[in-house]
């Protein structure tokens, strides 16, 4: 007969192995779940909820991740074609711009890939642009970002009911810019027909270019008929086949930020031509009484939607935008601050990996804000200050 004494032992051996080994694969089958919910958040548009993992990242620190960071490319083992991390400042000309509005979206954008352009609205004076190849090339799919446009022209066509909602249960025009919902826009594009959703996507700046005679700039492109992926519901919802400039969407903000008036970007690149400095008018769009009807959409998208990221203690209207385009990554942000006597239209454009989406986009334009309230550049009576505008080349680079 066998001895208990020598089989407990035994027993409690391969109990505690067992009981390791099950908390082996329980701990696996945890952290691929973990890692699934991840990949599922960033890769849907700007209307997943991937604020809402990131809300304590609101100012500085959301520039950094909650775990080390690998610098350099984040290309390799993935199909991204661009690094999400770059020197966006090399080979700029900081010529006549303001430098004090420079170092702040320098300093904001940080060790990101993208481009930063701060445009002031009641004139269409460029006061810089980081990254200037970026932001002055050939565009890129504008993502949620032309949810606004698409906004402005269902109102101007009334295809949006008083109440703003398109379906008996569904979200009103406020929430659906809030949350950027795809099947709200998507039904608006069907509900518009792409020759009206054309006629305004042009008339607001589209298939352009948006500044005066300045030397590279792209027209960008706006597709001649709907797109074969999805109709003009993937047009509406998404940009599909439209390739948007940053400067593009900084002249559509700039209008919604003065009431209506779509000013030619103009880039002074001398002091001399920053004290002749006029601005022109390209043409005046009448949506003066519609602004107020998309507006609180941009405001609900910062204060609790897809721009959280830019929430601080003064109003910021913003749109946010995330997709792909050809293998690279982007995130869009579009804003403008609402109170103080200097206004400013902020756009974000980042590019890269799945790190470069609209939230992180729109944290980078909260950060110009606050830096520059902090400087009490908003409560100032003129932004333009002639010492400031005398340039070197060694300024504002990293």
């Amino acid at each position: 007969m066998t001895n208990p004494r020598r089989i407990l032992p035994r027993f409690l051996s391969f109990a505690i192995f067992f009981s390791l080994l099950s908390g082996i694969a329980v701990g696996n089958t945890t952290d691929h779940r973990k890692h699934r919910t991840v990949h599922h958040a960033v890769v849907v548009t700007s209307a997943a909820p991937v604020h809402h993992a990131r809300t304590s990242l609101i100012h500085r620190a959301s520039y950094t991740t909650a775990g080390p960071v690998a610098r350099g490319p984040v290309v390799r083992g993935g199909p991204w074609t661009e690094p999400t991390y770059a020197d966006s400042t090399v080979g700029d000309n900081v010529d006549g711009e303001n430098l004090e509005v420079r170092r702040s979206a320098v300093e904001a954008l940080g060790a990101y890939n993208g481009s930063v352009v701060v445009v002031d609205p009641h004139t269409g004076r460029i006061l810089t642009i980081v990254n200037q190849k970026l932001a002055l090339g050939t565009g890129f799919q504008p993502c949620s970002t032309i949810k606004v446009s698409v906004a402005l022209a269902a109102l101007s066509e009334k295809v949006v009911a008083s109440d703003g909602k398109l379906f008996r249960h569904g979200y009103n025009l406020t929430q659906a810019l809030a949350h950027s919902n795809n099947l709200y826009f998507a039904t608006l594009g069907t509900k518009l027909g792409f020759d009206k959703v054309s006629y305004y996507a042009h008339l607001f700046g589209y298939g352009e270019t948006a500044g005066l005679n300045i030397p590279g700039e792209s027209p960008g492109r706006f597709p001649a008929e709907p797109p074969a992926n999805g109709g003009v519901g993937m047009l509406t919802s998404f940009g599909e086949e439209i390739s948007q400039t940053p400067l593009q969407l900084a002249g559509l903000m700039s209008a919604m930020a003065n009431g209506g008036t779509l000013y030619y970007l103009q880039y002074p690149r001398t002091p001399e031509e920053v004290r002749s400095f006029v601005p022109r008018i390209k043409r005046q769009l009448d949506i003066k009484d519609l602004i107020p009807e998309v507006k609180p959409g941009m405001l609900a998208a910062v204060e609790y939607g897809t721009a959280h990221r830019a929430l601080q203690d003064e109003p910021i209207a913003g749109k946010t935008g995330t997709c792909t385009d050809s293998h690279t990554h982007l995130g869009w942000f579009g804003s403008f601050n609402d109170v103080g006597k200097n206004k400013l239209v902020v756009v974000v454009l980042l590019t890269g990996g799945r790190p470069a989406i609209g939230p992180l986009a729109a944290g980078v334009a909260g950060e110009v804000y606050r830096t520059l309230n902090q400087q009490n550049y908003f409560a100032r009576t003129s932004d333009i200050n002639p010492a400031s505008l005398i340039s070197t080349q060694i300024c504002c680079a990293r």
